[in-house]
């Protein structure tokens, strides 16, 4: 029994360091933050984003499907742009990130980002799905609120803190290698996979506010879903998957885009 007390005390005492919130908040959270577990650091995030961002872009390159001009690429930097002066408002430094956009030309229907800024497009998402410019900024602000959340980060950290605490507690309580295995199984399908629906959740909610607030029509993140779901962007089990299942997204959506609405028609009155 003590030796199970001391471990969850050394469990509990990890997950309360290093919690912090790495926005400001939004109007579609009520505008508070939630207290992240941010054990790994930024730096370590960043050097990690980096080497895989350009070993990346360094295999399109040679395999000739980096894009890096035309007309394709610059309405899809357009809207990135037009996105990045929003940052500011959930933390002041993201404004101060290097954006970058990396188009990739391949059939896939896919666009991911890296920590700090770093952005990527295959050409099939916009093609196969013939995505509107307020379409293409919903996959953008999704993506970018990733970024902005530190997802990676924190997804790195819950790794880091699970496998700790599956260590102490099999080491302190002398739980045999089969049951030990066992946890960690679980643990590979709640926290190993990409982002946690949760995260993806979060990230629709952020991505949502941020379009809005660079004019972008918070209802193309409904249509956006709409056409994903077609080419089955949204289907799979729910249990074993990162993303929440189309119609829940599109209800979550729904419900938020009254809250973003006032944002999205303030900046349209400012543009000509």
């Amino acid at each position: 029994m003590r030796r199970w007390t001391f471990a969850s005390l050394a469990a509990a005492g990890l997950l309360c360091i290093g919690c912090a919130s790495t926005t400001t908040g939004s109007v579609t959270t009520g505008g508070q933050g939630r207290s992240q577990l941010l054990l790994v650091s930024q730096q370590e995030v960043m050097q990690e984003s980096l080497k895989y961002y350009d070993a990346q872009n360094k295999e399109a390159r040679s395999e000739g499907v980096l894009v890096t001009s035309g007309a394709e690429f610059n309405r899809v930097n357009a809207v990135m742009q037009r996105l990045v002066p929003q940052v500011g408002v959930f933390r002041p430094d993201a404004a101060k990130w290097p954006w970058q956009l990396v188009l990739i030309n391949e059939d896939t229907v896919n666009a991911h980002v890296m920590a700090g800024g770093k952005i990527t497009f295959y050409t099939g998402i916009v093609r196969k799905l013939k995505l509107t410019d307020d379409e293409i900024a919903a996959v953008m602000g999704h993506e970018m609120a990733h970024a902005l959340r530190e997802h990676t980060r924190e997804k790195m950290s819950q790794s880091t803190a699970s496998d700790l605490v599956l260590s102490i507690g099999g080491a302190l309580l002398g739980v045999g290698q089969g049951v030990t295995q066992l946890a960690g199984m679980g643990k590979q399908i709640a926290l190993d996979l990409p982002f946690s629906r949760h995260m993806e959740s979060e990230a629709d909610l952020y991505g949502l506010e941020l379009s809005a607030r660079a004019g972008y029509d918070p209802q193309a993140a409904v249509t956006l879903w709409q056409k994903m779901a077609t080419v089955g962007g949204g289907g799979g089990p729910q249990f074993l998957s990162t993303h929440p299942s189309s119609g829940d997204r599109m209800a979550a959506l729904q419900a938020a885009i009254p809250r973003v609405m006032p944002l999205y028609q303030a900046a349209r009155s400012g543009r000509p």
